[in-house]
């Protein structure tokens, strides 16, 4: 059998599987292998590929291979409490979000001890040295319902009742099943890197990172972030809001309309909170930071709104027109530009600005030319008046270096993220970035004329950026501002699918495409007519009534 590997030739015995293919492969590797793609479709390491395949393997340093270990070391962990505690205690534990580089697990009836917490750390330890296979079963989805009722799992017996697919693929880990909505590693032998320890009212289940693949780091805690989700999370929570099912039935029992007012109503209400700090702490610059499509125009606007009720006039600061000569910017080692480097800023002729506003200057005020890459001044001035905000959003606002000569004393940094509460179901978490990447789909198709395609290339250097520039900067925030609406899924469905549909089977951002339309099928659509024009979702399917 003659398999194309990155472009040569091999030959291996016929019938060999693509795990036994990576096995003769891997010291050309820095990573674990977890997946391949053959002919462009991803596959799970026991399918068995064809003479002529074409084959890319996966590991744990690209994103579909760290999700797939992550995944499945949860399943791995699953079967472990299952094994420890028995069905009953076992249907308590539900995955609430990501930390730092692990995951927030709670069980619903007590708070996991730590001789539990090491009970079942050891059985992950011997079921990994076991080296068990996880098995792939298709189910008829009644059947699927069925089982899942009798184990106490009532959140996929919701899921599954929205589900069009007549059938559904559960894996078993010996005696125990789950569902899980995408790919697994083929046995528990591959899952050597992890750890698992107490945390707040929960657990953590520690995994590589893409970056360091090969180890786990020590744990960096970060509390603000973990208080700004737990808030969420216990908003949906007293809304039985939980996972997709339950808004599923939200939508099903016509009660979209109360749910869209219940979840803006709250958000009005923390972005008010907001601005009364900010007033009664009588600082004059607002600084805003947060990843890509987290709705930081839209917040700023309605930020500005409550500032004004206040009698605190704000006056935006454009970042982006702080940018030297292209010239300046520091080259990446693939020759092209880094244009997120904090060097691409004129800090100095930024805080000089900042100063002198707040000493009731007037300023000239650089426009930056984004075609011939130049800063220009155009006569452009302002001046503020003495009770007055200024309001600075940018990927660097959270980092001091950016305003380094402005008094500390006068700065208010938020940090805002599309932070979601919601999972697919209590095993199967819903993570932010998929969030922010239908947005950013949504809204670039509509106003910049971007392909959902050019926009999934882009995407994983858009989150390279993120990860060097804001997020090391998060925890030093005044305060976090999570953005992730409740219902929003539901509202870019019917914008992003048509726009995932167009991408040709042959382009390498096909594989993404599929995989966000599959799981964009588990949620029923919420028409766009029922959400406000002030809704920070506006920002990305349009109709809003701020000027963006």
């Amino acid at each position: 059998m003659r398999i194309r590997l990155n472009d040569r030739m091999l030959e291996f015995p016929e019938g060999s599987s693509l795990q036994e293919i990576a096995s003769e492969v891997s010291d050309r590797y820095d990573a674990l292998i977890v997946l391949a793609r053959v002919n462009d479709a991803l596959k799970e390491l026991n399918k068995v590929p064809a003479d002529g395949d074409r084959v890319e393997f996966i590991t744990i340093s690209e994103k579909a291979g760290s999700v797939t270990y992550q995944r499945s070391l949860l399943f791995l962990l699953l079967k472990a409490f299952h094994d420890c505690l028995g069905r009953e205690a076992f249907a308590s534990i539900y995955v609430d979000y990501s930390l730092s580089n692990g995951l927030y697990l709670r069980m619903r009836n007590r708070k996991p001890d730590p001789v539990l917490i090491e009970q079942v750390k050891a059985r992950m330890e011997v079921m990994i040295r076991e080296d068990l296979p996880f098995i792939k079963e298709t189910l008829n989805t009644r059947e699927a319902i069925r089982r899942f009722g009798e184990m106490g799992m009532p959140d996929k017996v919701s899921l599954f009742r929205y589900r069009r697919s007549s059938f559904t693929n559960i894996y078993r880990l010996g005696d125990y099943i789950d569902y899980n909505y995408a790919y697994m590693v083929p046995s528990t032998g591959f899952l050597k890197y992890f750890d698992l320890f107490a945390y707040e009212e929960g657990m953590i289940l520690q995994h590589p990172d893409r970056r360091h693949p090969n180890i786990i780091r020590p744990y960096l805690p970060q509390p603000k972030l973990y208080r700004t989700l737990k808030a969420s999370t216990d908003w949906s929570e007293k809304l039985n809001l939980r996972n997709v099912g339950e808004l599923n039935n939200w939508i099903s029992n016509g009660e979209t309309a109360e749910l869209i007012l219940l979840q803006e109503a709250q958000m009005e209400h923390e972005i008010g909170r907001i601005a009364e700090e900010i007033v009664s702490s009588g600082k004059r610059l607002v600084l805003i930071a947060g990843p890509s499509s987290s709705g930081k125009t839209t917040f700023s606007h309605r930020l500005s709104v409550h500032l004004r009720s206040y009698g605190r006039k704000t006056h935006p600061i454009a970042c982006d027109n702080y940018f030297k000569a292209r010239s300046e910017y520091p080259v990446l080692p693939d020759g092209s530009l880094d244009y997120e480097a904090l060097v691409c800023v004129d800090t100095e002729t930024l805080n000089q600005n900042l100063n002198g506003l707040i000493s009731g200057e007037t300023v000239q005020t650089p426009r930056f030319n984004f075609i011939t890459g130049e800063p220009e001044y155009k006569g452009d001035t302002l001046r503020i008046g003495p009770k007055d905000i200024l309001v600075l959003e940018g990927i660097h606002c959270l980092n001091d270096e950016l305003t380094a000569d402005f008094p500390a004393e006068f700065k208010y940094k938020i940090y805002i993220s599309a932070l979601t509460a919601m999972n697919v179901d209590e095993h199967n978490r819903i993570a932010t970035t998929d969030e922010r990447l239908l947005r950013r789909i949504v809204r670039d198709a509509r106003t910049r004329g971007t392909s959902a395609r050019e926009t999934i290339k882009r995407w994983d250097s858009v989150r390279r950026g993120e990860e060097d520039n804001i997020f090391p900067f998060q925890e030093s925030a005044d305060v976090m501002f999570n953005s992730a609406l409740i219902y929003e899924l539901a509202a870019l469905k019917p914008y992003a699918e048509p726009l995932l549909f167009n991408i040709p089977e042959d382009a390498p951002e096909y594989t993404e495409a599929k995989r966000l339309l599959k799981f964009l099928e588990y949620f029923l659509t919420i028409p766009s007519e029922s959400i406000p024009t002030n809704s920070l979702v506006r920002e990305f399917i349009g109709g809003g009534c701020f000027d963006l």
